[in-house]
């Protein structure tokens, strides 16, 4: 399932399970073939810019799901030098590289990083450096890239993007010069269509050898090659105003996972700890009061709005009466049920009478008695506040705390999964030749 977190990293951020053994082309010598993200956390551009979440993924973890996906290394890496990138990297299942402060400066180069992490690591032969801020990338274009090291025997591949822009002489202000053309004869400007345009670099992966890394100190030396990537593919983010055209990009062109995104059809929503924050404050007059934050209310309208059924469920554990719970029907427009210690039992029946399976079903709990619910939707969520045993048995955990706008975060993955799988569908339909 495409939204499922990736199998958190084992001790120490080691991956479980035998590492691929590869043969050089030329010989019997085993090689190891490693994917490494430089992910520095003091971007200058856009602050902690390498988790920012992008169509509802950190952007870190849209070129590790490729690289994972891609089954081509035998470890991914994140190269960094703060807590919460490692984090993520982590529960994408990367294992982490802690760089050295000589080399988390404003003015280090990637080059600097990735020679300390082969010196660190001298059993990988071959790296691949993959830019974190190419969310469009495939596992099939690391793939194929890094077949023209093993088997056609290139010491060095790189991504090329090709670009059709004619490029002028630039003249600096006062100079009196005049500029001049580059790359075109201005009395005989090719169309488009009649020019091959000009391979760039693009940013999104170096494969390269140890031998050209440590002994030549290049990141493109030996026997170099390019990998072409077509435009659609070629995505970069430098500053903020690039994220909302990243995130256009992304829905039509990013990888999404081996499988096909779950749309859901039904969702079921805890009342106690999700849509409020679990507190109930009580008057000397005996009213009750609950807090429901605006901004859920309106998550759960988007959903309705696609023709989407949301049910409230009000636990019999919980002390919301049943006027508070008419109250919230009224407001949001959903039905309000109850539900025993073990809602599924409660709630089978309901999926079972509209005749969908528990892959059609979105469930957000927030404690306990919800685990066997979250393990079986095909979509579920906790709030951030969640205890950690009922986060690991959910897909989604949400930024936001219970009653805070995890419903609304929660509403907007699942309108984000639909969006995805509408982006797959027409992925095929791409036209190449007038991109």
């Amino acid at each position: 399932m495409a939204s499922r977190k990736r199998c958190p990293a084992g001790k120490n951020g080691q991956q479980d399970g035998p590492l691929h053994e590869r043969k050089h082309p030329r010989g019997d010598v085993k090689r190891h073939v490693a994917a490494l993200v430089l992910a520095r956390g003091g971007s200058k551009g856009i602050h902690l810019k390498n988790i920012k979440m992008l169509a509802g993924v950190p952007l870190l973890g849209w070129v590790l799901r490729a690289a994972v996906d891609s089954d081509m290394f035998d470890s991914v890496w994140v190269s960094t030098d703060h807590d919460e990138i490692e984090k993520v990297a982590k529960s994408w299942g990367a294992q982490v590289h802690r760089r050295s402060l000589e080399v988390s400066k404003d003015s280090s180069s990637s080059l600097e990083t990735i020679q300390e992490f082969i010196r660190l690591n001298p059993e990988i032969d071959v790296v691949c450096n993959i830019q974190a801020t190419s969310p469009c990338l495939h596992p099939f274009h690391l793939k194929e890239a890094l077949e023209m090291i093993t088997q056609q025997g290139f010491d060095s591949v790189f991504s090329m993007v090709r670009r059709h822009q004619f490029r002028w002489q630039e003249v600096k202000k006062g100079s009196g010069e005049v500029t001049k053309p580059i790359n075109l004869d201005p009395a005989n400007r090719p169309r488009r269509q009649d020019w091959d345009g000009e391979l760039c670099e693009n940013g999104s992966f170096y494969f390269t050898t140890k031998d050209s890394l440590v002994n030549e100190g290049l990141l493109q030396g030996g026997k170099v090659a390019y990998y072409e990537m077509l435009p659609e593919f070629s995505v970069d983010i430098d500053v903020d105003i690039d994220w909302p055209v990243a995130e256009q990009r992304v829905l039509r062109y990013g990888y999404f996972g081996r499988a096909t995104p779950e749309v859901v059809r039904l969702m079921f929503c805890n009342i106690s700890g999700c849509l409020t924050e679990g507190r109930i404050v009580l008057y000397k007059s005996g009213e009750e009061m609950v807090s429901v934050n605006t901004r859920d209310t309106t998550g759960i309208r988007m959903l309705q709005k696609e023709a989407m059924e949301v049910v409230l469920l009000m636990s019999k554990l919980d002390s919301v009466t049943q006027s508070l719970a008419d109250k919230l029907a009224e407001r949001t427009g959903c039905k309000v049920i109850s539900v025993g210690e073990e809602p599924l039992n409660d709630l089978r029946p309901m999926v079972e009478q509209r005749k969908l399976g528990w892959k059609d079903v979105a469930y957000m709990g927030s404690d306990t008695q919800d685990i066997s619910c979250l393990n079986l939707a095909g979509l579920s969520a906790v709030p951030g506040d969640a205890p950690a045993v009922v986060i690991n048995a959910a897909q989604y955990t949400c930024h936001s705390a219970g009653g805070m706008g995890a419903v609304r975060e929660f509403a907007e993955h699942i309108l984000l999964q639909k969006e995805k799988a509408k982006s797959q569908m027409e992925q095929h339909r791409i036209d190449r030749k007038n991109f």
